[in-house]
């Protein structure tokens, strides 16, 4: 069926959610290595990740954890031991990361 030019298109409300819950520069890099690699502490991401400052990876766990993907566990010892974990909805979005990584592998060669 051919829409009219012109005509208006309802935004997706389920799509403009996600895009705001995992639309930040290294979230979905970040979900990929705590739920494919094991990695679990915040240097250990820092180190796989490269780029990212220590604040900016600082802000986008602390965001996966407030949408429910990660869960953080502080330890209270000092030095600071803190582990991220997949949460039951994290886990749910494990198919997704198979697919864009796989996508990206036969699509662009990668």
């Amino acid at each position: 069926m051919a829409r009219r030019k012109g005509a208006e298109v309802e935004r997706c409300k389920s799509v403009s959610t996600i895009q705001r819950m995992i639309g930040g520069k290294w979230k979905i890099e970040i979900l990929f290595y705590v739920a494919l690699k094991d990695v679990r502490h915040f240097g250990q991401l820092r180190r796989c990740i490269g780029t990212i400052s220590e604040s900016t990876l600082s802000k986008q766990l602390k965001e996966l954890v407030d949408d429910g993907f990660l869960e953080r566990t502080d330890f209270g010892e000092v030095p600071p031991r803190v582990e991220y974990a997949l949460t039951k909805r994290g886990a749910s979005f494990v198919p997704i990361l198979l697919a864009m990584k796989q996508w990206g592998e036969e699509e662009l060669g990668l």
